[in-house]
Formats: structure tokens, sequence, C-alpha cells
């Protein structure tokens, strides 16, 4: 894994200082299989089903049950769990992640419930599982956004959480914003967030 450009005071290039690069440096460690990235924080799984993360922590963002203004990191910092399978990143400080069991996990920030364990305003700086057991392991069909998530299961049902401001929840309306899953109608193959506040779903038809 290799990383170059900007890192600032928070190390997110993850190769352990906070020097700009402008030629591609390696962040230690081998076997690395996945990895997301948003605003200045880095989550990264290895084959092993380890993740790691780095970077800016202030909203609990890296999962290592540390938050505040000094809990940034510039060299990987393993989260506990050992089976994870993909991890998304969301642009306002949280993240998402399921593991190979099909369990969907969700730490740092929550303000409007984007993390979908049926809570708002609690800041969450460790993984805390969402309900269900049948979510997908394809990074395709998980996708966070601006305050917002969406999530596709093994059955193609898709489901959204956090901030509706903009409608895009899909539920038909704007402003309402949920802390626990709620389902878009049909089944879905796929789904990406598009610059935070929207998000667009394919289907195989």
């Amino acid at each position: 894994l290799w990383a170059w450009g900007y890192t600032g005071e928070y190390g997110s290039l993850g190769v352990g200082n906070k020097t700009n690069y402008s030629s591609p440096v390696q962040v230690p460690g081998t076997t690395w299989s996945q990895i997301d990235a948003s605003y200045y924080a880095v989550q990264a799984i290895k084959t092993d089903g380890t993740m790691w993360g780095w970077g800016y922590g202030s909203d609990g963002q890296l999962g290592l049950n540390q938050s505040g203004p000094s809990k940034n990191f510039s060299s990987p910092k393993q989260i506990p769990g050992t089976t994870w399978a993909v991890v998304d990143c969301g642009y306002n400080g949280s993240t998402m992640a399921t593991k190979t069991d099909g369990t969907l996990w969700g730490w740092g920030n929550n303000t409007f419930g984007e993390l979908g364990f049926n809570t708002a305003d609690i800041k969450n700086s460790s993984p805390v599982q969402v309900p269900g057991t049948t979510w997908s392991t394809d990074i395709n069909k998980m996708s966070c956004g601006h305050y917002n998530s969406a999530h596709i299961k093994t059955d193609g049902t898709l489901w959204t959480m956090g901030k509706n401001y903009f409608g895009e929840l899909a539920q038909n309306s704007q402003g309402d914003d949920r802390s626990s899953p709620v389902q878009i109608p049909g089944t879905w193959d796929g789904i990406s967030g598009l610059a935070g506040f929207s998000y667009i779903g394919y289907k195989n038809t």
C-alpha cells in the first residue's frame, strides 16, 4: 500500500509522519486488500480480515475507542475484530463496514442517525452493530454519503438511514431523518453516493 500528496496535521498518509510527499511512499504492512478514505481519515482491511485506521480521529471515525482533538494517528492502528469484509467512509466523519458473517457495523459521527442503530447526536468511537444479519459484503453495495448511508442486503433489498434533507433516503419525502434503516422499494444490484447529498443505484434487468 502506497500513499502520496498532502498528509496535513493528522498524518493521513499513514507513513508515520506529517510530511507531504510528491512521490509514492509505502505504508507499513503488507497483505492490504481493500481501502477507503474521507476527510483525512483512512480505513483499510487486510486479507486476514483485520482492519486498520489512521489519520483524523476526532469524531471516533477510526474505531479505536478514542475520540477528541488529540486522537489522530500517522501510522496504522488496528480496529477490534478479525472478520472484516468491506469498509466505506462517510464525508462527515462516519464509517460503516460489514463482516464476513453479513453483519453491518458503524462508528464515528452520528449526528442524524447515519450509523443506523436508532440513535442520533451520539458519537461512537468503537464499532456498533446495525440490526440485521444479511448485509452484502460487496463494496459496490455500500455507500456512505454526507450524514447518511445506503446499503444493499444479499436479497437485493436497499436500505438507507440518516439525513434526509434533499430526499436522499428515497422515502418520497424530505426533511424527515431516520436513525434506523428504511427500505427503498424494489431490488437492487449496486449503489453509489454522488457528492454526498444524492445516490445513484442500478439494477441488472
